[in-house]
């Protein structure tokens, strides 16, 4: 049967590939040509068009395909208090391309005060007749990205102010967004995937730090930043392996970070990647809690327009159900199709044709 809270049988990440009207009213207003009261007019209109097409297909959620944003992170770190966006030497590598060159900084006390994108919700709430969906990065990419080196040590000589200090910034935006009208709120998570890569472990231990210790870190942190929101409030998290211009970065099964994303977090959902072997087997959905924690698999790519077959799709549920209930699962594409405003190499149309089957085959295995 389908569901009535989030996530859904049939569901999407977050981000859709931006509209050349809008990649264009984008570039201008960056060169000047409009003000920043027209570039808000064309971002509403074409929100408001592919909220009705997610209407349309049938999903019971919608997201603004975060189309007001460049990255899926840096904008909503840059607006924390204390935070300060600059142009990096150089980008984040992926499989055989880099992006733009831009990072954050923590160059004052973390705090939560106002946010662009409580305004950007509440125009989506406004638009939306389904289930409003916002989409926010996960608190400790803070942290992850760019470790000690880019926190101040004259406003945090020890990480442990830092770390609580973020987690009740996070925790007044999850306020925030509630008292906006948000029951649908994502934390997207890059992190938890990198503590499954042997490579990425090992950069980690290159810094100084100890992986292990990280997990126990950032669950801490994201279940103080989570743990007074209302009890009508559904928190997912996506778990991430890269996702930029159709490339990657990192890979390996959930083993290692199992039982901690299931046995202690306080996450609602999880959106895993399951499209390519690099995500392993389905083994560590042994770990999923008996009951209302659902984990929605990421088994159609967003990564090429090519479709995938209904009963193969269906085949690998049957697979998952061996470790997790069925009635705890759901379907969705491994990751948005545009995590940066480049988006990936595929076509608008095969993007929702993409959503669209996903919705068909939820209905089918989920009557």
């Amino acid at each position: 049967m389908q569901r009535s809270r989030p996530p859904f049988r049939a569901d999407m990440v977050g981000s859709l590939l931006r509209p050349a009207r809008l990649k264009e009213a984008r570039s201008r207003r960056a060169e000047g040509a409009i003000s920043a009261e027209e570039l808000k007019a064309v971002e509403d209109e074409e929100i408001a068009r592919i909220v009705r097409k997610q209407e349309e297909i049938g999903l019971q959620s919608a997201t603004d395909g975060e189309f007001r944003r460049a990255w899926w992170h840096f904008d909503f770190l840059e607006g924390l208090d204390g935070v300060e966006g600059y142009d990096a030497a150089q980008g984040i590598q992926f499989q055989g391309v880099q992006t733009k060159s831009r990072s954050v900084k923590v160059t004052g006390k973390l705090d939560f005060t106002t946010h662009p994108m409580l305004e950007h919700f509440r125009f989506l709430k406004e638009t939306a007749k389904i289930v409003p969906k916002m989409t926010i990065p996960s608190p400790s990419l803070l942290h992850f990205r760019g470790g000690r080196e880019a926190i101040s040590t004259d406003v945090y000589p020890d990480m442990d102010g830092f770390f609580e200090d973020l987690a009740a910034a996070y925790a007044k935006a999850v306020k925030a967004f509630a008292e906006a009208g948000c029951r649908y709120l994502q934390l997207d998570d890059t992190v938890w995937a990198y503590l499954c890569s042997d490579e990425q472990r090992a950069q980690v231990r290159a810094r100084g730090l100890d992986p292990d210790e990280l997990q126990k870190v950032y669950s801490r942190m994201i279940n103080a930043a989570i743990k007074d929101r209302p009890s009508d409030m559904a928190i997912t998290m996506h778990i991430c392996r890269g996702n930029f211009r159709s490339t990657w970065i990192s890979e390996g099964g959930y083993g290692p970070v199992a039982e901690t994303i299931f046995g202690e977090l306080d996450i609602d959902g999880y959106f895993l990647e399951y499209d390519t072997e690099r995500a392993g087997t389905f083994e560590p959905l042994r770990h999923v809690r008996k009951g209302g924690q659902q984990v929605v698999l990421g088994l159609v790519t967003s990564k090429t327009g090519t479709l995938e077959k209904p009963d193969d799709v269906k085949h690998r549920i049957d697979e998952a159900a061996k470790y997790v209930d069925l009635d705890q699962l759901g379907l969705s594409p491994q990751c948005g199709f545009a995590s940066t405003e480049e988006g990936n190499v595929l076509a608008e149309d095969e993007q929702w044709a993409k959503l669209a089957m996903i919705r068909r085959i939820a209905d089918d295995v989920w009557k």
